[in-house]
């Protein structure tokens, strides 16, 4: 078990490597920061200086490993826009973030539990066809055209929600649908898979044999069975959502992480974009890592590699 836990850990550090790498490449090839700090009329002195406060004229390489090392240290830079340590900025934006990702997977689960589980028990039926084509619109679309497709129909047509914002219930319902619905599919798919074999075995014909009422069969004993895979991924889809919340924050106005690095981006602001992005990378490989750990533990064919 510690080599396989040691093994999961490499490859997580690996992968956090791998992105504050590409990050940090990206943003340099985004432009210079300098050239939107300081009017057009700036002397080259100025200019010269600036860069160099912010070692901007250092070698490339350079660059990444006083990035890296301060990154390690939790300083990640000031930010060039807000005037104060982008890691603290991000930091006060996730609330909000998180609060719009929780609204997200809850009603991502509540539409894929009846979904998977009636798909499972009427399997074949019409109603199994349309619950996975429902499931599977929300992958069709991407997240950003169906927030602007309920912002045309439920705010612009019908009046009946705010198109942009926060500080109320209603504020959070479209920006949780846009992106909560991404992962409809995959969790409807989880549950039906799951239910299918749970309503093949032993047990289920046992209650069906002596009588048991099917809807309690269903689900109080079946689905509770069916959830734990579904409960197991839960860690993962939550940490997907912080991190592709940053369109849909965008397209709402919602004031989280992901609009602070969108903007961030648009101006260059090279510390906050890497403190966001990097700081969701690790969400979600240590997401991965805990299902993976999990997984091991549950099943000694994965950790002994079989």
């Amino acid at each position: 078990m510690a080599s396989y836990f040691a093994r999961r850990v490499f490859q997580g550090l690996l992968s956090i490597v791998g992105a504050s790498l590409v990050i940090f490449l990206i943003t340099r090839l985004s432009g210079d920061p300098v050239v939107l700090m300081l009017p057009p009329e700036a002397p080259e002195e100025v200019v010269r200086q600036v860069r160099e406060s912010l070692r901007l004229d250092l070698p490339i390489w350079e660059q990444y490993l006083g990035f890296a090392w301060d990154a390690l240290h939790g300083d990640f830079g000031r930010s060039y826009r807000w005037q104060m340590p982008a890691l603290d900025l991000i930091l006060e934006r996730l609330p909000a973030t998180l609060y719009l990702s929780v609204v997200a997977l809850a009603f991502s689960m509540v539409i894929a539990v009846p979904f998977g589980v009636l798909s499972a028990v009427y399997r074949g039926s019409w109603f199994d066809r349309f619950a996975k084509g429902f499931a599977m619109l929300g992958q069709a679309m991407p997240n950003f055209w169906i927030g602007l497709l309920m912002i045309m129909l439920f705010s612009v047509k019908l009046g009946w929600l705010p198109a942009f914002g926060a500080g109320t219930p209603a504020h959070v319902i479209m920006p949780a649908i846009a992106l909560g619905w991404y992962p409809v599919a995959a969790q409807t798919r989880i549950v039906r898979s799951a239910m299918l074999d749970v309503l093949d075995s032993d047990y289920i014909r046992m209650g069906r044999s002596v009588g048991a009422p099917e809807r309690v069969l269903v689900w109080k004993y079946a689905l509770r069975n069916a959830a734990i895979p579904l409960v197991t991924m839960q860690g993962v889809y939550f940490a997907a959502m912080l991190g592709g919340s940053f369109v849909v924050e965008v397209v709402f106005a919602w004031p989280g992480m992901g609009r602070t690095v969108v903007e961030a981006l648009f101006s260059r602001d090279f510390p906050v974009v890497q403190a966001g992005v990097l700081f969701s990378a690790v969400v979600f490989v240590a997401a991965n890592l805990l299902v993976d750990l999990s997984y091991g533990f549950i099943d000694p064919r994965i950790r002994h590699g079989r």
